[in-house]
């Protein structure tokens, strides 16, 4: 099978006019709906999201809701912000920081790096990462939690399962919340909720079930997230969102997918992708991309892992109905 770096690019035209039929198609016939409703980040994904559907099914169709809290990047909002006016669609805001409060995601969380970190409150920021040297060694992906004064000095720890899983139960309540209000304007106008998730987080888990997970449908789930951004070009989506680097923007301090999730960068990570999905030969891939087969293998073991980790987010719940 044919292998070169240029593998993904596709013809922007065409999968424009693909994703649209599709949109129209699920939305109108299919569940016949009226609109649809996008939760806007400010990132490139929930913005070409926004423009296809635009372009799909009519910018009067379409609301965008920004859905900030007290720990977002402020960058969210303001490019949220800017692609609406773009766009020339209806939006809303609805400042999630209460609900948050109320469910305890900020409370539980602190409870817990509060006794990693004694010294630890308001003032800080933090994030949690994987360690970024998959490509030089064997390691077990293990998260490290890191807290920054308001001097800007930074503390590391590695934390135990027990503790990440606690940090992560906490903040997933945030995409949930999400979902909550993206569904109360969804049911308020009988339009659907449409996703915004691309291949290379489906594949590999990078997601939260019935948070940013939970959605009517998925336009945008087969584009690799190169792929996302050639489709954004073509599109015209505004340049500062082209640029941002990729962020889940669940925690105060910056993080990047590739420092939270995938350590590698994504035009490396698609082709690897591809190339273990397809089935290319380890030489070829090795030739292609100038790594050692070794490093290849390591990639390879780490998204089998993450899929074998995250397997349970696609599924529906088990029933003895089938």
């Amino acid at each position: 099978m044919e292998f070169h770096k240029n593998i993904l690019n596709i013809d922007p035209e065409k999968d424009c006019n693909r994703i649209c039929e599709f949109l129209k198609e699920q939305v109108f016939s299919r569940f016949r709906r009226e609109g649809g409703v996008v939760g806007i980040s400010g990132g490139i994904d929930s913005a070409l999201t926004s423009a296809l559907s635009v372009r799909a099914i009519g910018k009067d169709k379409v609301l965008g809701v920004l859905l900030p809290e007290k720990e977002s990047n402020p960058i969210s909002f303001t490019l949220g912000e800017l692609l609406i006016k773009k766009l020339g669609i209806k939006s809303e805001k609805v400042d999630i920081t209460s609900s948050l409060e109320s469910l305890g995601s900020y409370s539980r969380r602190d409870e817990i790096i509060k006794k990693i970190f004694p010294e630890y409150n308001n003032n800080y920021k933090i994030k949690i990462g994987l360690p970024q040297d998959l490509l030089e060694r064997d390691r077990i992906n293990y998260f490290s939690l890191k807290i920054i004064n308001p001097k800007g000095e930074g503390k590391s720890f590695r934390l135990s399962k027990d503790q990440l899983l606690g940090i992560v139960a906490a903040t997933d309540m945030k995409q949930r919340t999400r979902m909550t209000q993206l569904y109360y304007y969804a049911e308020k106008n009988n339009y659907l909720v449409v996703g915004t998730t691309n291949y290379s987080e489906y594949a590999q888990g990078f997601y939260v079930k019935f948070g940013d997970g939970g959605v009517d449908l998925e336009p945008i789930a087969h584009l690799y997230k190169t792929q996302v951004y050639q489709l954004s070009k073509y599109l015209d989506i505004p340049q500062e969102i082209i640029d941002r680097e990729p962020s889940p923007d669940t925690f105060p301090a910056v993080v990047s997918d590739q420092e939270f999730y995938f350590c590698i960068p994504y035009e490396l990570l698609d082709l690897l992708l591809y190339a273990q999905e397809n089935k290319i030969p380890l030489n070829k891939v090795s030739e292609v991309l100038n790594l050692q087969e070794e490093q290849i293998k390591r990639v390879y073991r780490d998204f089998d892992q993450k899929r074998k980790a995250s397997a349970h987010l696609v599924q529906t719940a088990p029933n003895l109905l089938t």
